[in-house]
């Protein structure tokens, strides 16, 4: 399938999932307050913490590897078995180990925890990395799409109050599973598994495992904020943060769309030897995703103040002053998310990412251990934009003689500047429109897509570029 195609789906799917929780949370919001918030958001967060290690850096190195492998069956094969071997075994012992933090270490999230079970079983038949690598999107986006569809009628039909908490654990848990065993139907025909001798699945610990340390390193300073605002500010602070990082987590996923995508396109070219190709498209996605990062988190700041109340309820006014710096984050993400899925990881250059992020979770706990107690959730939003900032920076450090780094950062001037006049457009239209209302907002929202769709036009006619022509 060509490269815009499986964009298409993959955009069109993470469109889906970040309409899906936009849909279920203001409702949870108001169900289960924001006490009942900080607590699902704690269990989920350690949750999400013990599938990572049970995952061990699969979701780059599988795709990478079975990419690279999938030119000759037999190799392919061989290489997929090797790879779930290693999976299940991993996967296996964490889940031990996630039974002994629910019965022996969990406290009042214990509940939700065992509810959550389902997350870590699913690591056991987590294939994602194997369609992927073989340029297979499809059925990822709409056998997901399904289930967690419905999933979210499940929540609206039975979690009615706080109580009912568990409820929506335990649908979301059990949503993962059966996501990951649909999609594994997928591979029949197309991969075949033997069993081959352990020694060739520990093969692949290694390198697993030091992309394993970056992973950890991200989620350090994207969940464990979480955890460190529960901890230090309460369970309340921590309701208030997880509905402002929500907003930018979903919008995340739309740059993570096109990394996913262009990583094993890349990989496999990277194989070739095919790199005036590999450039090229570099370019044109930097491009694109700075393009599309700068209008996300510039109309965020615009509009958050009046987004929060009116979508999570009065209670989460604050939120909404957290969404607001949060949102810059976007753009480093984007940057640095580029130069990761299309030149370190393809080059096979773990050390580079595993050294950039471990230099941003660092960066995340001293700030966040520095600021939480005296500014709460703010301080974790300033220990995030500053974690996410480090690691492009370490990036460039490291690669500033290889990658032309001087037009890349003329791509965030650029549409910062856009954006930027687009956020005083909307600031001035809303003091014309005081009152908190939908409609108010969408005229907002309305306002801000037209000043920067226009001004990216008339940037693009007068430097005759084409930011979506990304070669197949």
């Amino acid at each position: 399938m060509s490269t815009k195609k499986n964009a298409a789906y993959n955009v069109a799917y993470r469109l889906f999932s970040v309409l899906l929780p936009l849909i279920t949370a203001p409702y949870l919001s108001r169900t289960v307050g924001t006490y009942g918030v900080g607590l699902y958001s704690k269990a989920w967060s350690i949750s999400y913490i013990f599938c990572l290690i049970g995952m061990l850096g699969l979701n780059d190195y599988g795709v990478r590897t079975i990419a690279q492998a999938r030119d000759d069956r037999k190799e392919l094969d061989r290489t997929f078995s090797e790879i779930w071997q290693m999976q299940l075994l991993v996967a296996g012992i964490t889940l031990i180990f996630w039974f002994g933090y629910v019965f022996l270490v969990a406290g009042e999230e214990k509940v939700l925890a065992l509810h959550l079970t389902m997350m870590s079983v699913s690591c056991l038949v987590s294939f994602d990395w194997c369609l992927m690598g073989l340029d297979i999107f499809k059925p990822i986006a709409l056998r997901n799409t399904f289930v967690k569809t419905a999933a979210a009628v499940c929540v609206f039909i039975f979690v009615k109050n706080e109580n009912d908490l568990w409820i929506y654990a335990f649908v979301w848990s059990l949503a993962t599973l059966l996501g990951n065993l649909s999609c594994a139907v997928t591979l029949k025909g197309r991969v075949t598994y033997y069993r081959v001798p352990m020694r060739d699945s520990l093969k692949h610990l290694r390198p697993c495992a030091v992309l394993f340390i970056s992973v950890m390193a991200v989620n350090i300073y994207r969940t464990m904020d979480k955890v460190m605002v529960s901890a230090i500010a309460g369970l309340d602070q921590n309701g208030l943060y997880e509905n402002a990082e929500k907003i930018i987590y979903c919008l995340s996923g739309f740059i993570l769309a096109i990394g996913t995508v262009m990583m094993p396109k890349i990989s496999n070219w990277q194989k070739r030897g095919e790199t005036e190709k590999i450039a090229r498209n570099i370019d044109k996605s930097m491009d694109l995703v700075i393009c599309m990062v700068s209008a996300m988190a510039f109309g965020v700041a615009a509009v958050a103040d009046r987004f929060a109340p009116l979508f999570y309820g009065e209670d989460f006014r604050y939120s909404g002053t957290l969404m607001a710096p949060l949102g810059f984050s976007l753009i480093m993400i984007g940057f640095a998310n580029v130069i990761r899925t299309q030149v370190v990881l393809p080059q096979k250059r773990d050390t580079i990412f595993v050294k950039s992020v471990c230099c941003g979770a660092v960066v995340n706990l001293i700030v966040n251990a520095l600021l939480i107690p005296s500014m709460k959730s703010m301080g974790a939003v300033v220990g995030t934009l500053l974690a996410e900032l480090t690691v492009p920076v370490v990036q460039f450090i490291i690669l500033r003689k290889e990658l032309p780094y001087k037009t890349y950062i003329s791509y965030v001037g650029i549409y910062a500047v856009i954006g930027g006049i687009m956020l005083v457009c909307v600031r001035l239209v809303a003091k014309w429109l005081p009152a908190e209302t939908w409609v108010n907002l969408g005229i907002m929202t309305a306002t801000g897509i037209a000043v920067y769709g226009a001004l990216c036009l008339v940037y693009w006619k007068v430097c005759h570029k084409g930011i979506m022509r990304i070669r197949n």
